[in-house]
């Protein structure tokens, strides 16, 4: 499958699945700018074959500018990954309302500024693809990630609903939905867990593997797979999907 000539931009591409995404993108011919806060990250990932621009997700108003930056140099991005996210694991009750609004300003409200910064070039254009990572927690409940399940259930109904509203346009809206991947922020939960209780690595990771049934965490690579076949036109008449990628699981 070739992407070439086509321009993707991925956000939270510095790290993790977003970095897989974009080298999948890249190695498939596209022209590929990667945002994120973090420059010196991006950077390391970019190299000589990508480009990179920062910005908060959070701020759409920045989100704007990258779209603006990324646009100067290969023209409007077709492909836009909304990628970014983040999870803090804490009880529902010792959940502030400021952790909460934060939550869902990130994984929520950054798909939401993206895909709004990305979509009226696609329209005017006749194709496009706005693709987010979402989670298997967009589609059952964890217990101590309750404002990280609402935001990932959010995403799926703006999946689902920008999906009808753009299903005459050649522009598809979908969403991937990846369980426990193994990326910077499982280690970080990992580490948590093991901090807190005084667990094993092994002990700690065996009730999230356990949740597969397959019994491993998915790898980033599986994730970046998927989204190149929804930015092909074999799936041209994929849209408004929350696609599971979860050994099962879901």
């Amino acid at each position: 499958m070739s992407l070439a000539g086509k321009h993707a931009l991925v956000t939270g591409g510095g790290s993790g699945a977003g970095a897989a995404i974009a080298r999948a993108l890249a190695g498939a011919g596209a022209n590929v700018t990667i945002a994120g806060r973090n420059a010196d990250a991006l950077a390391a990932v970019a190299g000589a074959e990508m480009r990179y621009v920062t910005g908060d997700v959070t701020r759409p108003d920045e989100v704007r500018a990258m779209f603006d930056a990324a646009s100067a140099g290969w023209g409007a991005p077709s492909i836009v990954v909304a990628n970014a996210g983040s999870a803090a694991s804490r009880p529902f009750l010792k959940t502030t309302p400021a952790d909460f609004a934060a939550t869902v300003a990130l994984n929520l409200g950054g798909v939401f500024a993206t895909w709004q910064a990305g979509l009226a070039p696609m329209l005017d254009a006749g194709w496009g693809r706005l693709i987010a990572v979402a989670s298997t927690a967009g589609l059952k409940g964890y217990p101590y990630v309750a404002g990280y399940c609402a935001a990932k259930h959010g995403v799926v109904g703006l999946t689902r609903a920008l999906a009808l509203e753009t299903a005459k346009t050649g522009v598809t809206v979908n969403a991937v939905c990846p369980g426990y991947m193994l990326t910077p922020m499982l280690e970080r939960a990992l580490e948590t867990i093991m901090a807190r209780t005084g667990r094993t690595r092994t002990e700690a990771e065996a009730p999230l593997l356990a949740a597969n049934p397959q019994g491993r965490f998915i790898a980033v690579d599986e994730v970046a797979a998927t989204i190149l076949w929804l930015c092909s036109d074999a799936a041209a008449s994929v849209t408004g999907q929350a696609i599971s990628i979860s050994g099962g699981e879901i």
